[in-house]
């Protein structure tokens, strides 16, 4: 699926005042990636940010999912951002903060 450009506009400036990053094209979305490591994606209209034990509640208590590939029946560490932590730039750079740590421990 492809990822609207105007989206990938918003979600950067959203990310605006989170540390510098970079995004890729990957799998047909976009990767989102601090010192080498992936902390976020978009896939299709969806952005994503990386999660572990350290992260989760805070999506679940929200009511979000992981990231799950039908295709392979599997899924990721990622899970969808709602959008009001996507609208509140400092709160998403809290979230932000904590995907880039949970890219962090996953390295290790």
């Amino acid at each position: 699926m492809a990822v609207n450009t105007e989206y990938l506009s918003y979600i950067e400036d959203q990310l605006s005042e989170f540390s510098s990053f970079e995004t890729k094209k990957m799998f047909g979305g976009i990767g989102f990636f601090r010192d080498g490591l992936m902390f976020g994606m978009i896939d299709g209209s969806t952005f994503r940010l990386k999660v572990d034990e350290n992260n989760q509640q805070d999506y679940a208590d929200k009511g979000m999912k992981p990231y799950q590939n039908d295709k392979k029946k599997k899924g990721m560490p990622y899970w969808e951002v709602p959008a009001e932590v996507v609208e509140d730039k400092q709160l998403l750079k809290t979230w932000a903060n904590k995907a880039f740590a949970a890219a962090v421990l996953a390295k290790k």
